[in-house]
């Protein structure tokens, strides 16, 4: 989600779900909503019909994005290493 909306422009609901592939319309609400409440998301919404929401990230969510995105590269930069570690777990484990 924070990925989505890491651009730095709004999003309707419609669009990110369309930007995320595979996420349910209640997963892509209820993290939104998460969202909203920890501040690193902010919902506006229009009042106009039919209803016009838009979410964008807050100064603090912006600031996360880029840590998670940071640690998805360090991942992907070790993942070899990781699986090796969890090969050997495997094989102490049978």
């Amino acid at each position: 989600m924070l990925f989505a909306l890491k651009d730095g422009e709004t999003h309707r609901f419609s669009e990110l779900r369309r930007k995320i592939l595979g996420v349910s319309e209640k997963m892509l609400a209820q993290t939104l909503q998460a969202l909203e409440l920890d501040g690193f998301v902010l919902r506006t919404s229009y009042p106009v019909v039919p209803p016009h929401v838009e979410y964008s990230l807050t100064t603090l969510g912006f600031e996360v994005a880029i840590r998670v995105a940071n640690l998805a590269d360090w991942i992907e930069d070790n993942l070899t290493d990781i699986l090796a570690q969890q090969s050997r777990n495997e094989m102490l484990a049978s």
